[in-house]
């Protein structure tokens, strides 16, 4: 059994070191596969009947009131509204890696479905996606939404924020939708990081910096919100992007080995998401 378990996690590094390595090209260049734009006013209605198999599933949210700081378009991707950065590269990549992984029948080559915290399509896919939370201001609606979403046995994946304030905006919502739980600061020994993968450290380098921080400032840290019964409702990636290194796979301009270590961290959350 040992032996066996070896063979498997050598080659599972094997097909992560080929989907980074396999189409990069010698100088950066922002991936599109080629895929047609998609605007935030032409946004299709999640078609529920992709949740008939594995569906990477991400969650938008109004950010209108923000728009001349962000200086984003209307164009979803990075340069897009903010809850859109890396769409929908990161997440086709992603379920690439978890076909070539696991026995998950997982959609492949499709742009993720977009949902709401009250668009009741939401509860039909297990795993959902949520970055750039920082400026975040849910509605009631959105907030009670999010609340049954978890309690009903979803799992949210937040990720690409940082700084101190962004974080103390995303707990407020949070605690909104829960007032009886809190955030905690996660540790490598905790189920998630180890329930198909054993990631090593949660001790990760620094990706941001500029303006009033710096990168030392700018630690990454795992949190993560339970419910009663210990069940992780939530995984929060805070001060990193782990969807950038998805999107940045076939490029150069992330290292290779930390986009390695960035497709472990997105496997062990979808396994646990949907074992848990």
């Amino acid at each position: 059994m040992k032996k066996r378990r070896l063979t498997v996690s050598i080659i599972a590094l094997c097909l992560l070191a080929g989907l980074a390595l396999g189409q990069r090209q010698p100088h950066r260049k922002k991936p599109t596969m080629n895929l047609p734009p998609v605007s935030e006013s032409g946004i299709p209605k999640a078609d529920e009947s992709l949740s008939g198999r594995f569906t990477f599933v991400r969650v938008r949210f109004d950010t209108s009131q923000y728009a001349s700081g962000y200086r984003y378009n209307n164009i979803l991707g990075d340069g897009g509204p903010p809850w859109s950065h890396d769409y929908p590269v990161a997440g086709r990549h992603l379920m690439k890696i978890m076909d070539e992984l696991s026995k998950i029948d997982a959609n492949l080559d499709v742009n993720e479905p977009i949902v709401t915290f009250d668009d009741p399509a939401i509860f039909k896919f297990p795993f959902a996606y949520l970055c750039e939370v920082g400026f975040m201001e849910l509605s009631d609606r959105e907030i009670a939404g999010m609340r049954e979403y978890l309690l009903r046995g979803g799992f949210l994946m937040v990720d690409d924020f940082r700084t101190p304030y962004e974080f103390q905006n995303f707990q407020q919502n949070v605690k909104r939708a829960f007032p009886e739980y809190a955030l905690k600061r996660l540790d490598v020994t905790h189920p998630v990081f180890n329930c198909f993968f054993s990631i090593k450290t949660l001790e990760l380098d620094p990706m941001y910096g500029g303006g009033y921080v710096t990168r030392d400032t700018q630690i990454p840290e795992f949190w993560g919100l339970e419910d009663e019964t210990g069940r992780l409702m939530m995984v929060v990636d805070y001060n990193y992007d782990m969807s950038d290194f998805w999107q940045f796979s076939d490029d150069p301009f992330r290292p290779i080995e930390e986009t390695n270590e960035a497709y472990k961290f997105g496997v062990n959350y979808i396994i646990y998401a949907l074992t848990h």
